[in-house]
């Protein structure tokens, strides 16, 4: 239960108990007060008939209970002649100056001076008491005590009437008081929830949100526990700037360096091709040498070109947003994964309709590349590689399929890491360098997509999701696709339409599962 509703359930709770405490013990401390009233009104009828009864020496009046019809007695008053211990006569009060008998059972000829309670069956509960007759008869006189439990009966429902009239009463009170108490709890949840919905592990410059100054009076509990809040909150967003900060820092670092070693390392390049192609001789070594120069640099230009695509994608520049169809994107990265891997077998499946989305052609060809080259360097020869184009109303997703070993499980979480790589000697044998599939998430997230991957032995799924164009929305949902069409041993498919853009390439980026 919340706070606001366990303070008003005890509070209820607390004053129904007090309550009912409260109406028992009044209930029987009035229950004794008519009991000993009753008792003294049993005694003035007791000795009221004990001075008028008359002698019972003479048979007739052996038996007679006209002391019943002394002045003063109440109606319905029971008396009763006991000779010997035995009931002579009993009879009730009905109307002035009349007596009805009645049947009396033997419990009225045991009593004596103190009152005690006698069930007379039909008639119901009567106090009586005895008193002597200068005779030596015993005369019970007994009053009945329907009026009393009448009377508190009464009591009883007057006191449970005004005590469910009091816990509703005190409910409504409650809930308005203790709702009006806790509002300023239910603010300061509403700055923590506004808080925990920003968009936090981006890095941008956010405002957090404050508890209001009303909020915050250190003389209150929730005062102090406001202040402390927008302490915790001024930490954390001061905390945050310089982790900005040193983020910015540290991309500005990272594209300001990549975009200087491009120069020498093209200058590299450039001068070990010159070397290689100047027609002097040079030995087997000198030749081998100023190959693994020339490769190792284009290596590591590959590596900055890298590193400044993910500098500018960090920095949030602008990529190209122009109107583009996938399926050729796709057929001309399949075809350039084919040149670099024959041995691997390639499937294609493409919708009938153009797979439109907005952006950058270039970026999202690197993307496709990334992920077919990513299936190609760490699946062996005679993988079966299957890309599908699949099309909703609002969404184009390219998915990348094989049935390779799979991706260790350790790995998957952080396969879009930067310099993931699942090689822990770092081996070049054993993939890229660990960026492709990173900028793979930096490019989709560019595009307001994303990407997601799943892996089991025999079945590694990456899928790239991206909204559709507003002309592919408005063309509606299409799923139909082409049947996949397999290459041969070595062979690419040829599942594309013709003429849709079918084209070879340059190589492919290389990438680190």
């Amino acid at each position: 239960m919340s706070l606001e509703t366990k303070l008003v359930v005890s509070s209820i709770a607390l004053l129904a108990v007090v309550s009912t405490v409260i109406a028992t013990v009044t209930t029987l401390f009035f229950n004794a007060f008519l009991t000993d009233r009753l008792d003294l009104q049993v005694y003035s009828a007791a000795h009221r008939s004990a001075r008028t009864a008359g002698p019972s020496n003479p048979p007739p009046e052996a038996r007679e209970v006209t002391f019943l019809l002394t002045p003063g007695q109440a109606m319905e008053t029971f008396g009763a002649r006991v000779r010997l211990g035995v009931i002579q006569r009993a009879a009730v009060l009905t109307d002035p100056g009349t007596v009805q008998d009645v049947p009396a059972p033997p419990a009225v000829a045991t009593v004596t001076g103190e009152p005690v309670t006698v069930n007379l069956g039909p008639l119901g509960d009567y106090r009586m008491v005895g008193a002597q007759t200068r005779t030596g008869d015993t005369l019970v006189v007994g009053l009945p005590l329907t009026g009393m439990r009448t009377t508190l009966t009464r009591l009883i429902v007057v006191e449970a009437a005004v005590t469910l009239a009091g816990v509703a009463l005190m409910a409504i009170a409650c809930t308005l008081l203790v709702r009006h108490a806790v509002r300023p709890l239910g603010r300061l949840a509403a700055t923590a929830t506004r808080v925990s919905e920003l968009p936090l592990a981006t890095g941008d410059a956010v405002r957090l949100s404050r508890v209001p100054e009303v909020d915050t009076d250190p003389r209150t509990e929730v005062g102090q526990v406001g202040g402390a809040l927008n302490r915790m909150l001024g930490h954390v967003e001061t905390a945050f700037a310089v982790r900005r900060e040193s983020e910015t820092r540290l991309r500005q670092f990272i594209a300001d360096a990549s975009h200087e070693l491009r120069t020498p390392l093209a200058s590299i390049v450039g001068y070990a091709q010159l070397t290689q192609r100047s027609g002097e001789p040079h030995g087997p070594q000198t030749a081998h040498a100023l190959g693994r120069i020339g490769s190792e640099a284009g290596r590591m230009t590959t590596l900055v070109e890298d590193l400044l695509l993910l500098a500018r994608l960090d920095a949030g520049r602008p990529l190209d947003r122009l109107e583009l169809d996938l399926s050729p994107i796709v057929v001309n990265a399949i075809s350039d994964a084919y040149a670099a891997a024959p041995r691997h077998r390639w499937l294609v499946s493409l919708p009938d309709q153009p797979a439109l989305v907005v952006g950058d052609a270039d970026r999202l060809h690197q993307v496709v590349t990334n992920l077919l080259a990513n299936a190609r360097t760490h699946t062996p020869p005679g993988t079966t590689v299957t890309t599908t184009v699949l099309m909703t109303a609002d969404q184009v997703s390219v998915r990348v399929a094989d049935d390779g070993p799979g991706i260790p499980a350790h790995l998957l979480p952080h396969v879009f890491g930067r310099f993931a790589r699942g090689d822990g000697s770092r081996s070049r044998l054993a993939g890229g360098s660990g960026l492709g599939l990173a900028i793979v998430s930096a490019v989709a997230a560019a595009h307001d997509g994303r990407v997601e991957v799943t892996s089991t032995p025999g079945d590694t799924v990456f899928t790239l999701h991206l909204p559709a164009s507003r002309e592919q929305g408005l063309s509606g949902e299409s799923g139909a696709s082409r049947e996949q069409v397999p290459s041969g041993e070595g062979g690419a498919s040829g599942g594309h339409e013709p003429g849709r853009g079918q084209g070879i390439t340059g190589g492919s980026q290389e990438t680190g599962r």
